[in-house]
């Protein structure tokens, strides 16, 4: 089965920028090898359920270790059939655009 998850992962206890904690958690997703998209609120992975789960569970590892508190939101979408989800539903939703 195919999931697409969109994770956001961030400390709480180091003030009003995080984004070098960002950038340590998208290295993680970047290590997985899994297809992903960095967006402005998350970011989105592709990939079997337990390889997925594997990701998101590392994800909070990798700032457990210098942060106090850590939030995560985790949105998953599980549907049987072929993988390459997370491009085809924004084309899908982009050639509608188009056609009208």
């Amino acid at each position: 089965m195919s999931v697409l998850a969109e994770i956001a992962v961030f400390p709480m206890d180091k003030g009003g920028s995080v984004s070098p904690w960002v950038a340590r958690v998208l290295a993680v997703i970047q290590e997985s090898g899994l297809p992903y998209q960095l967006g402005p609120m998350g970011t989105t992975v592709e990939g079997e359920r337990a390889e997925v789960m594997q990701v998101a569970d590392r994800c909070l590892a990798a700032l457990e270790e210098d942060c106090d508190r850590v939030y995560m939101t985790l949105k998953v979408d599980l549907r049987k059939g072929p993988s390459g989800r997370m491009a085809g539903k924004v084309a899908s939703v982009q050639a509608k655009l188009r056609a009208d």
